[in-house]
């Protein structure tokens, strides 16, 4: 899977459709979108065509149609985004990061307890 370079708050809307169910039309696209987003397909087709610059989406065609896929996978965004987050706020410090949410957002029980486990996991490395 290709790296891609960051992708914004609004290309993250059209991959979150993307991952769901592929492979789809700009108009498909745009008809969910418009709903939820007010936009148009002029918007989407826009944001497609960075996707494509940016290696995260493909296409290919079927009779006169663009069916666009996802060319990089969720779990990979996810990682390259958190890992840009942490650098860019915390200096790549993910105990600063842990210790601000813990001091500042209430935490369940069970996250507390995940979250313990998860040490208690790289304890035993």
């Amino acid at each position: 899977m290709p790296k891609t370079r960051s992708i914004s708050e609004a290309e993250w809307k059209i991959m979150k459709l993307l991952w769901r169910q592929a492979p789809q039309p700009a108009y498909d696209l745009a008809q969910t979108l418009e709903r939820t987003d007010q936009w148009n397909q002029r918007m989407v087709k826009t944001l497609l065509s960075r996707l494509l610059r940016k290696g995260a989406v493909g296409f290919k065609t079927y009779k006169n149609l663009y069916l666009y896929y996802p060319r990089v996978s969720e779990e990979a965004c996810v990682m390259e985004e958190s890992e840009s987050f942490l650098q860019r706020v915390f200096n790549g410090s993910l105990s600063l990061m842990l210790v601000h949410y813990a001091r500042n957002k209430k935490l369940s029980r069970s996250e507390i307890d995940a979250l313990k486990k998860i040490i208690d996991e790289q304890k035993g490395r």
